[in-house]
């Protein structure tokens, strides 16, 4: 993970902030209390006024960070450097997936924190939206390989919440999803390089010609027009809050 974010997070915090829906769907499931946020990138959903340490394994990441952010510690999910129970939540947003064993890193994750353990992630078993559906489905594939199912993450944690996230149609954190009634987007290279999605994936220039065709021909409109009055999609990602 720290090689994979040491190339592609050069400029990074520009189109990955975060956005405020999903911060106060985060903000409730934490709770009240201190925070140890792992994987915690450029500290986008790191609450404020309140007791937070960061853990992230990329030095560029940590470069990226505002100057009033929490502090950090370079080190990895699954050897969290801190004593057992050191604070009332933990916390991983769209990390876990790139962890070297997420079982050892949920693991830590429960025994760093005396409350609760929340992660924001994603549902293999749900159904890909038309951009890994229609140009880049090899995506798909690969990722309900390293996505944890919410089974697997609840035989880790025991009892757990599961609240979907649904992703607005103007959502602030350009993750793979963020973009689905704003196609145009994934034609920018800057937009790709925020998502690490794009950084494993093969084929991505021609999934890229073919969308722009589709695009300039108006088949993607036609094909999609039932999604284009919505104001939020449920992609599959989901809140994971154990206690």
């Amino acid at each position: 993970m720290r090689n994979l974010y040491d190339t592609i997070g050069r400029g990074y915090s520009r189109h990955r902030r975060a956005d405020p829906r999903i911060r106060n769907a985060i903000l409730r499931a934490l709770g009240a209390g201190s925070v140890v946020n792992v994987g915690a990138g450029t500290g986008s959903y790191e609450p404020s006024k309140r007791r937070v340490v960061a853990v992230e394994p990329s030095m560029d990441m940590i470069r990226q960070r505002r100057a009033h952010a929490a502090p950090v510690v370079q080190a990895s999910a699954t050897h969290l450097p801190f004593r057992d129970a050191s604070f009332d939540a933990s916390l991983a947003v769209l990390t876990i997936h790139h962890w070297p064993d997420w079982r050892i890193g949920v693991q830590e994750l429960a025994r760093a924190a005396r409350g609760r353990v929340v992660l924001l992630t994603w549902d293999p078993s749900a159904a890909g939206f038309w951009l890994v559906r229609d140009y880049f489905p090899e995506v798909l594939s690969v990722d309900r390989r390293i996505f944890p199912s919410v089974e697997a993450l609840t035989s880790e944690l025991g009892r757990v919440r599961v609240e979907p996230v649904a992703v607005p149609h103007d959502c602030t954190d350009g993750f793979l999803g963020a973009y689905w009634r704003r196609p145009h987007a994934y034609l920018r290279p800057s937009v790709r390089r925020a998502i690490s999605t794009f950084a494993r994936a093969r084929g991505v220039d021609a999934g890229i010609r073919r969308l722009r065709a589709d695009l300039n021909s108006g088949e993607w409109q036609r094909r999609n027009s039932s999604i284009l009055g919505l104001d939020s999609l449920d992609l599959g990602y989901r809140l994971i809050i154990g206690t």
